[in-house]
């Protein structure tokens, strides 16, 4: 173990293996496949529409950022589609796409030596509440009330889905960690290879848009009318959106052993609490500076060595004015590009930092930083580099992705090119 110290606390890191990314995959409202989903990105399109998955005639709000065109069965086998909510479809299908990129399959890969950790926040929400308004309208014998559709919901078989796909038979994991549960996921699976419990671990993040949710958000007052612009002075609010995100980790004998290309090297995690309310972040962002630095400090870098941050930028007042305070005191008087590309998909809940995450990489891969649309009027209290409008070029080998969760849940992960960090005996300070 090595013991690594900031000025908040002592943070023990994980053993001494190297995780590398090797496979990405995405359902997106911009896109299926990383590919799609980052030409998507840094070309600035929006993938907000209106709902058509559920009535919103009563409510006053009807746009997000809602995946079209998903059909199971061209990524799922039939017995899996009738076993799959779309949750664990959409994880399915993200997976398969991650470990085609990776090269890996059920051949390939030790199945006892691969794992599964997923996160999310509501899980097969949109199985229950199907459920719910039948029993309400018909009783309890309406038609879809029945024993497949009550395996269906429950939140812990996303990961079993993903796991039986992709044939893991290694720790098998659901973190619902509110809208950090992607970075959580990833930075719990990286850790299982760090102590040699595994070697190649599928990890990320699913969500789907679900009725009580959205007309939860649109009652919170939380709901942008049109469009989220994070920063911006004259922001309103967040819009949902949903999709999946995954990625194939590997410890680095496992990627020498196979001749494989790592895409990017995982650094350290940094995770804190506010403890402060249960939607608003804590004003100084006390969670939020405690896990951006450590997730830095573990990395074995200092607050210089970052390149880029993939902002939580929800386009709520509170939470883009916090984060801007929290970058100006963790990087001083250094100015660090950051962006939100919640602009474009919608705040995705639990899978926003595994969405997010997968960005991070393709901005890691292309030197590019994808930008945050609908950004018109600078606000004094968000005094930020913001990445706007138009996405450009730059240094890119070490990227944070922050993830400021309700709750004051605060995950921060470190991403960097494959040989950018130091080794981890070194990772002390």
């Amino acid at each position: 173990m090595c013991l690594v110290r900031d000025r908040h606390l002592a943070y023990i890191a994980p053993a001494m293996r190297r995780v590398y990314v090797t496979g990405l995959g995405v359902v997106s409202s911009v896109g299926f496949g990383a590919r799609d989903y980052w030409e998507s990105l840094v070309s600035g399109r929006s993938g907000i529409s209106e709902v058509d998955l559920f009535d919103t005639q009563s409510l006053d709000r009807h746009l997000a950022g809602q995946i079209k065109g998903f059909r199971p069965r061209d990524f799922l086998t039939a017995a899996e589609a009738r076993r799959a909510g779309r949750c664990s479809a959409m994880s399915i299908a993200a997976a398969r796409m991650a470990l085609e990129q990776a090269g890996l399959d059920r051949e390939t890969a030790d199945g006892e030596r691969t794992g599964v950790v997923m996160g999310t926040t509501m899980g097969e929400a949109d199985v229950i509440s199907e459920m719910q308004e039948a029993w309400i309208h018909t009783g309890v014998e309406a038609h879809n009330i029945t024993p497949s559709n009550i395996v269906r919901c429950g939140t812990t078989l996303i990961a079993l889905h993903v796991a039986r796909s992709v044939g893991a038979r290694s720790m098998v994991q659901v973190l619902p960690a509110a809208c950090a549960a992607g970075n959580y996921a990833i930075g719990f699976a990286a850790d299982q290879i760090r102590n040699g419990r595994a070697d190649v671990m599928v990890t990320g993040a699913a969500e789907v848009l679900e009725k009580l949710e959205y007309a939860g958000f649109v009652r919170l007052g939380a709901m942008a009318p049109e469009r989220c612009q994070p920063f911006d002075k004259n922001r309103r609010g967040l819009l949902l959106g949903e999709g999946a995100g995954m990625l194939i980790l590997e410890s680095e004998e496992h990627v020498v052993r196979r001749n494989a290309t790592p895409l990017a090297e995982i650094g350290g995690l940094g995770l804190a609490c506010d403890a402060h309310h249960i939607t608003r972040p804590h004003p100084e962002g006390e969670g939020s500076i405690v896990a951006m630095e450590q997730a830095i400090a573990s990395s074995g870098l200092g607050p210089g060595d970052i390149d880029f941050v993939n902002a939580h930028g929800t386009g709520t007042q509170s939470n883009d004015e916090t984060e801007s305070r929290v970058m100006r005191k963790v990087f001083e008087d250094r100015t660090v590009p950051l962006s939100s590309i919640k602009s474009m998909i919608g705040h995705c809940m639990g899978a926003s930092s595994a969405l997010e995450a997968v960005s991070c990489v393709m901005t890691i891969m292309t030197d590019t930083y994808p930008p945050t649309i609908g950004y018109e009027t600078p606000d004094p209290a968000c005094d930020v580099t913001l990445v706007a409008n138009t996405s450009i070029k730059g240094k890119a080998s070490v990227v944070l992705n922050n993830s400021l969760a309700f709750g004051g849940y605060d995950a921060v992960l470190c991403f960097a090119k494959p040989g950018r960090l130091p080794a981890m005996k070194e990772r002390v300070t």
